[in-house]
């Protein structure tokens, strides 16, 4: 189990206030939804709950210590990050990528053993990409890349996974792929945190949705909880027709209405 809690977060930069109070606790075992319109501080939160931006006010905690106190190292062990963008700067072989999930162990992407070749085989396993493991990454299309990538960050055995973006560019069907397989890895015991703009899938997957705009937090529970026309309109400044049935969530953005 690991969880990280922000408390009364708050980034400001040149002049700009970029996160305000911010409250939030990411945990093992459950996939949360980050969601709201662009420049409304997604990133921004995930980079201060990664120790990756300081704050210029408030907490942020990781297992009841505070972040920025853990070598990058023991952060890569708890928590397994996916930024926005994932360039590979050389074509290299899927089975090396998604062994580099194991570096923050020490592990030689050359020669794997115990533990670490364990965890490898397993993300491939998991990701199915076994028949992929000696292709070279720049031969991969988007859904094969970003099967490799969710495999890497699987491979780190870490608690907690963010993902900023995980299924941007990608069709329907390599989107719902994508979070199959992060809702699959909650469901054995991992806790995940992703953005999506895709609000459907948002509540299809996720146990829980964070509503932001203009560097706040203005909702924080389940899709029954908190998706609604009225949030739509408040968020996204749209018009839409929200609905639930036994085949899940459908938004239909009728206006917009900024």
């Amino acid at each position: 189990m690991a969880e990280i809690k922000l408390n009364n977060v708050c980034v400001e930069a040149s002049g700009a206030t970029l996160l305000h109070n911010a409250n939030a606790s990411f945990r093992s075992s459950e996939l949360i939804a980050l969601i709201g319109p662009n420049g409304a501080g997604k990133t921004t939160l995930l980079k201060c709950a990664l120790a990756l931006m300081a704050p210029s006010a408030g907490t942020v905690t990781l297992d009841s210590r505070a972040i920025a106190d853990f070598s990058p190292i023991e952060r890569a062990r708890l928590v397994s990050y996916l930024p926005q963008s994932r360039p590979l700067a050389w074509p290299i072989r899927v089975r090396d990528v998604v062994a580099l999930g194991r570096y923050a162990y020490g592990a030689s992407t050359a020669k794997l053993k115990g533990e670490d070749a364990a965890a490898v085989n397993q993300a491939m396993r998991d990701c199915n990409l076994d028949h992929l493991a000696d292709r070279r990454t720049d031969t991969l299309s988007g859904g094969e890349l970003a099967r490799v990538h969710c495999a890497r960050a699987f491979a780190a055995k870490a608690p907690l996974l963010i993902a900023d973006e995980p299924v941007a560019s990608l069709d329907p069907s390599h989107q719902f792929q994508i979070m199959a397989l992060i809702r699959a890895y909650v469901d054995n015991g991992g806790g995940a945190v992703v953005v999506l703009h895709d609000i459907a899938i948002a509540a299809r997957f996720a146990d829980r949705l964070i509503w932001m705009k203009d560097g706040e937090i203005n909702a924080n529970g389940g899709p029954d909880e908190t998706l609604s026309a009225t949030q739509m309109k408040q968020i996204f400044a749209v018009s839409a027709v929200v609905a639930k049935d036994q085949n899940g969530w459908s938004i239909t953005v009728t206006d917009g209405c900024a």
